[in-house]
């Protein structure tokens, strides 16, 4: 069976917390992501993420101006996050649980990658 590391995308767009909603909204749109990881502050803190809905529904939906919100007001954090070598089943299992689309894999205290439902269906099958 297929470890997390072994389906994960590995090119992880990341944002600082102190950006501006609108500068991430256009970081997405560069890099064609629906989410960006929020880095950390320090190393004892936690990743924290970004999400299209996110800004839909703590944002757009509000009439709040994206250029006024800091990325840090509206992320989620701390994180669902897995192992590495998370064999992909309970990755799955983890995300059907928990209602996510998507977790950051951290390892050796750093960020890996990030695996999807999408990496699931199109690489561990």
């Amino acid at each position: 069976m297929p470890k997390a590391k072994d389906i994960m995308t590995t090119e992880v767009v990341t944002i600082q917390g102190t950006a501006t909603v609108a500068e991430a909204v256009a970081l997405m749109k560069q890099k064609g992501v629906r989410s960006l990881i929020v880095e950390r502050r320090s190393e004892d803190d936690a990743y924290g993420i970004i999400t299209q809905r996110d800004i839909v529904y703590k944002v757009v939906a509000k009439g709040i101006a994206p250029e006024s919100v800091q990325v840090h007001e509206i992320m989620s954090k701390p994180l669902v996050v897995v192992n590495p070598n998370l064999d992909v089943k309970y990755v799955a299992r983890l995300l059907a649980n928990t209602g996510l689309s998507r977790a950051p894999v951290i390892g050796e205290h750093r960020l890996m990658g990030v695996v999807s439902l999408s990496d699931i269906v199109s690489k561990a099958m």
